[in-house]
């Protein structure tokens, strides 16, 4: 069994949580809350290994020229506004 002092403010938070119906307990706030740090963690572990790959990459010479690359973000995310008033 894992207890946890989490100090003022988390406890008023955690306890407000459960109070206003969001949550059934404190336990349950916690599990979702540990949950979150984990999805959080491994889509950072993922970003930072994706990271090396792709310097690894660039370090081997394997890039794009500036213009390429900025015609490809184009493509992928075109401008909402095309009139270039926003």
């Amino acid at each position: 069994m894992i207890r946890a002092e989490l100090g003022e403010s988390l406890e008023a938070y955690v306890l407000e949580l459960v109070r206003t119906g969001q949550f059934g307990s404190e336990n349950e706030v916690l599990k979702a809350a540990v949950a979150l740090l984990q999805q959080r963690e491994q889509a950072l572990s993922s970003f930072d290994a994706d990271l090396r790959r792709r310097l690894a990459s660039a370090d081997q010479g394997q890039t794009l020229p500036a213009e390429e690359a900025f015609a490809a973000l184009r493509r992928q995310f075109p401008d909402p506004d095309p009139s270039g008033t926003a």
